[in-house]
């Protein structure tokens, strides 16, 4: 389809170009993998890593330059023949020429069969179909954004936007930026290139703690700072256009990982607190959701970003080194396959055959002048010890990469002037010769070396110390307690495999390895549990040995017992002053209820020779020596006992002042009774109104059964002048004024007190005495209605 909108002159070229690109780009991420292997600045690698999104861009550009006048001529242009390649792009040109010496060495066929034309223009059009697409997907993400800017933000709070101002000012940010809140993202995000919009989510208002949303409120503001919205557009851009290379997916994946990882630090610099940061961020991940083009808070990977600013991982040089040489190694092997690609990609264009030995060893030694051109910036970047080891290995890897691919070359290289092999000799003479100091200054530090113990990162000290794989949770409560892999091993030591919980209260507490040894060495050997719960009280080793010297053996329940209550040795002392031999569980029982040596003393002033059980007792219910005298005072000399139950029932002095008013003497168990029964003075006062004069016991009887001074008075104005036991049996029966005057008006007039209580208990009711007369029988007496009861007959 595209062939009819572009000629083959620039189909050919594209497609020829699509294909370098493969090997080009893989070059490109090796040496930026390896440059920012050697960098510990989220900055630097950071800047690597756009730097090598750029130089993916313009290879395309540079390449189509070069290739497009020679394939349009007819021939495969040589790196060094063509001006415009130079002005473009000089060490492409040096690499082409080094890789084309290098292929021409081994023999080729003279007749290499050509691929279809149409080749290159259906990679063309494949290519043009995923621009297509991919510009389609970032379409959508920018119409997104647009509808987030227009419909979902909503102003912020006062005090919410005077938090983001007082950050913007921290950050040292003039421009002009919005901040709104929105209901459909779960993180804040940034939106806008020119006029910067940050996004506040209703679930991060609402689910972080200020410290928290100042925190990731600071990260989106340094995306702004840093211009990332513009670098994002450069990843859409390489992404859509370069869309089926790996590498340029990893590389723009880097620069997202480390634009945040250098966000993440201005974050923490300016707010503090990185675990209540990473907690933050942690939250954030559960709630995920962003427009692919805006800048949120909770992208990247939530492990490695949480990881880093609890215990970022350091690298030694070593390690470094070797992922250098390695990738160093990569772009070698690289270079040589890629220019495998353009030997046979001339081959398809012009089959010229080029010769051989002169030309091979001048593209090795080319090569060799290459790598250590690449080898010195390096050096610049790693330490001396670290370049001398790349050094080493990138010569032996470049040795053995062209041995077999030059066979021939080496073949005929005796016959060769010693005058063209200079340059290539020149380029292992300094790296030899720095080999061998290498070599001999590691024999004379390798005891050094090997005393000095590499520091390690706080994940791989916990791991080391026995707890791995951790969860985001645990790293961030181990680290906000302080708890270290030192002193995981000292627990350890002991014998103690705590978990991670209990690893966070024992270092909460302030259990020390110290505090064990000291517990055990007083004889006790408390689990992890007792430790804490020993902790938590307060128990000391010092307070152990005090109890035991007066005579107790305790175990570790009853020691955080003791400590609980306030049990001192100074206590249990004064209670061995005032007469008590006690039990372990006694002394705890008075200490919880407040007994003191001053209140046995008072009570014994008192009177009263009481036991441990006794004195909790009383002291449980109030019972103070100022009651007992009132008591004694009102009449009332009661035992030990007898003072809890009429402390228990609420028993006052004043109560029996107003019962003796009343005429009534009663003893500490009546004024029990009396009281639990609900006999008030009142109570008393309206029965002797309404004509009863009773003694205690009747008082009781009466109140229980619900005796009242109205009912009888009702009772006495039906005609009864009833006793005690009478009002008694008949308030239990449920005779009450109003059935008699029933049965009287049914034609029963002359019934005594006993008849009633018998006609009521016998279930004789007016009701059935009007059912008797409805069936003729007249003149009916008691016991003749009480009989056809029994018998049924109604």
């Amino acid at each position: 389809m595209i062939h009819f909108l572009l000629s083959s002159a620039v189909l050919d070229p594209l497609g020829i170009v699509l294909m370098h690109f493969l090997w080009q780009g893989l070059a490109l991420m090796a040496l930026a993998w390896a440059l920012m292997a050697a960098c510990r600045s989220a900055q630097t690698r950071h800047a690597i890593a756009v730097g090598t999104l750029v130089l993916m861009l313009a290879a395309p550009v540079a390449t189509f330059l070069v290739v497009r006048p020679r394939s349009s001529a007819g021939a495969w242009p040589l790196a060094g023949s063509s001006p415009a390649a130079h002005q473009v792009s000089r060490t492409t040109a040096r690499l082409f020429a080094a890789g084309s010496a290098l292929i021409s060495a081994v023999p080729v066929s003279r007749h290499v069969p050509r691929p279809r034309p149409d080749l290159f223009l259906w990679l063309a059009e494949a290519w043009f179909a995923g621009v297509i697409f991919f510009s389609l997907r970032a379409a959508g993400g920018m119409l997104a954004l647009a509808r987030l800017r227009r419909r979902e933000a909503q102003p912020l709070g006062a005090d919410l936007l005077d938090t983001c101002l007082n950050l913007q000012r921290r950050l040292g940010l003039t421009r002009v930026i919005r901040y709104c809140e929105s209901r459909l993202l779960d993180a804040p995000a940034v939106i806008g290139w020119f006029r910067p919009m940050v996004l506040l989510p209703l679930t991060a208002l609402t689910g972080l703690s200020a410290p928290q949303l100042e925190a990731v409120i600071a990260h989106e503001l340094e995306h702004i700072r840093r211009l990332d919205p513009f670098i994002n557009i450069l990843q859409a851009a390489a992404e859509t256009l370069l869309f089926y290379h790996p590498a340029v997916w990893w590389v723009s994946a880097r620069v997202r990982a480390e634009r945040e990882n250098c966000c993440d630090d201005a974050a923490v610099e300016v707010c503090g607190g990185a675990a209540d940061y990473a907690r933050a961020l942690m939250l954030m991940e559960e709630w995920r959701t962003s427009p692919v083009l805006a800048l949120a808070a909770n992208q990247g990977s939530l492990r490695a970003r949480v990881m880093r600013l609890l215990g970022p991982r350091k690298a030694g040089p070593e390690i470094r080194s070797a992922g250098v040489a390695v990738a160093l190694l990569g772009v070698a092997s690289l270079l040589l396959a890629g220019n495998s690609v353009l030997g046979l990609a001339h081959s398809l264009l012009d089959s010229r055959e080029l010769t051989s030995t002169e030309a091979a060893v001048t593209a090795r030694a080319e090569a060799h002048v290459i790598v250590r051109e690449t080898l010195s910036r390096t050096l610049r970047a790693e330490r001396a010890l670290a370049a001398v080891r790349v050094a080493g290995t990138v010569r032996h890897a470049v040795a053995q990469a062209t041995e077999s691919s030059a066979h021939a070359a080496y073949a005929s290289l005796n016959a060769v002037p010693m005058a063209k092999l200079n340059g290539g000799r020149a380029a292992y003479a300094s790296t030899e010769a720095v080999a061998v100091a290498w070599n001999h200054d590691q024999d004379q530090s390798a005891s050094s070396d090997s005393s000095q113990e590499e520091k390690e990162s706080y994940v791989d000290g916990l791991a080391s110390a026995g707890f791995k794989n951790l969860s985001a949770d645990e790293l961030i409560a181990l680290k906000v307690q302080g708890v270290t892999p030192a002193y995981v091993r000292a627990i350890h030591a002991l014998g103690l495999k705590p978990s991670v919980e209990e690893l966070v209260g024992m270092k909460v507490q302030g259990v020390t390895p110290e505090y064990i040894r000291d517990l055990r060495a007083d004889g006790f050997n408390p689990d992890i549990d007792e430790i804490i719960g020993f902790r938590v009280q307060g128990v000391s080793p010092e307070y152990i040995r005090d109890i035991r010297a007066l005579g107790f053996s305790p175990n570790a329940d009853e020691i955080i017992g003791l400590k609980v209550q306030g049990v001192t040795p100074d206590y249990i002392r004064e209670m061995h002053a005032q007469g008590f031999d006690l039990k372990l569980d006694e002394i705890i029982g008075m200490k919880v209820q407040g007994v003191t040596p001053e209140y046995i003393g008072a009570m014994r002033a008192a009177g009263f020779k009481v036991t441990a059980e006794e004195v909790i007792g009383m002291k449980v219910q109030g019972v103070t020596p100022d009651y007992i005298r009132d008591m004694r005072a009102a009449g009332v000399d009661p035992k030990a006992d007898e003072l809890i139950g009429l402390k228990v029932q609420g028993v006052t002095p004043e109560y029996v002042r107003d019962l003796k008013a009343e005429g009534f003497k009663p003893s500490a168990d009546e004024l029990i009774g009396l009281k639990v029964q609900g006999v008030t003075p009142e109570y008393i006062r309206g029965l002797k109104a309404a004509g009863v004069n009773v003694d205690s016991d009747e008082l009781v009887g009466l109140k229980v059964q619900g005796v009242t001074p109205e009912y009888v008075r009702g009772m006495k104005a039906a005609g009864f002048n009833p006793t005690t036991d009478q009002l008694i049996g008949m308030k239990t029966q449920g005779v009450t004024p109003e059935y008699v005057k029933a049965l009287r008006a049914a034609g029963l007039k002359d019934l005594n007190l006993d008849d009633l209580i018998s006609a009521k208990v016998m279930g004789v009711t007016p009701e059935f005495v009007e059912k008797a007369k409805s069936h003729g029988f007249q003149d009916l007496s008691l016991e003749k209605l009480i009989a056809l009861k029994q018998a049924g007959v109604f």
